[in-house]
């Protein structure tokens, strides 16, 4: 089964997301909140069903949490550790966010986007410019793909002493690409009159259902209580 999401929805989650990783998980409560809505994003992926990325984000997250609590219990010292410690705690801070926007930008259309934009009233700047904004990093690791099977033809890989060959003949032309790339889309969209002074029209019709109302409570309720958790108002 495939649930319909409303984009509207998909940005609340990462409004919502991002202000539950900044807020310090220090018991074992506020870990069971976190990790609770890190599972959100990834039952949304299977009901798309993109098994691999979920089971990529399950499993690099599931790490960094363990590693990260083997780490807190340690009392362990060093450079090394203390990378170690950072590291993971990063993957484990940041992660959530990580997982609820890539969902959102790979299961949501730009015509649904834009026409999610329009009802919230937002001005064209902001729609356009985050409309470009989630087609250009698709289109980068697109172009990335495309020049590293070209330097693979060429011979040109990270072994071989040819290092420096890689950086400069695929982080230079990806540099390039990247400007070039900017350009065509933000060319695009005002060639389909996303910066249009009249009101646009669109044959999406979006409608919050009973998931949009389902994900807008559990992400309300997860931040109120983690936030009356950190803070102790009650108790």
């Amino acid at each position: 089964m495939k649930l319909h999401i409303d984009p509207r929805t998909k940005l609340f989650m990462i409004f919502a997301v991002s202000i539950i990783v900044m807020i310090p998980a220090v018991s074992p409560a506020t870990w069971a909140l976190r990790t609770g809505v890190t599972l959100i994003p990834l039952v949304l992926l299977l009901f798309e069903k993109k098994y691999i990325p979920a089971l990529a984000f399950t499993v690099l997250y599931a790490v960094a949490a363990v590693l990260t609590l083997l780490f807190i219990s340690s009392e362990s010292t060093g450079v090394l550790y203390a990378l170690l410690v950072g590291y993971c705690g990063i993957i484990v801070q940041f992660m959530p966010s990580v997982i609820t926007a890539w969902y959102a930008i790979k299961t949501t259309k730009i015509d649904e986007f834009m026409a999610a934009m329009q009802k919230m009233h937002m001005p064209d700047g902001i729609s356009v410019s985050l409309a470009v904004v989630m087609r250009f990093f698709p289109t980068i690791k697109e172009e990335y793909g495309s020049i590293s099977d070209a330097m693979k033809m060429r011979g040109i890989l990270f072994g071989g002493g040819k290092v420096g060959k890689m950086l400069e003949y695929r982080i230079i032309p990806l540099l390039f690409s990247c400007v070039n790339i900017g350009e065509e889309l933000s060319a695009a969209a005002v060639t389909r009159g996303l910066g249009a002074p009249v009101k646009r029209s669109s044959i999406c019709e979006l409608k919050i259902g009973a998931a949009d109302i389902t994900l807008f409570a559990v992400l309300t309720v997860s931040t109120a209580a983690l936030i009356i958790l950190k803070t102790g108002i009650v108790g």
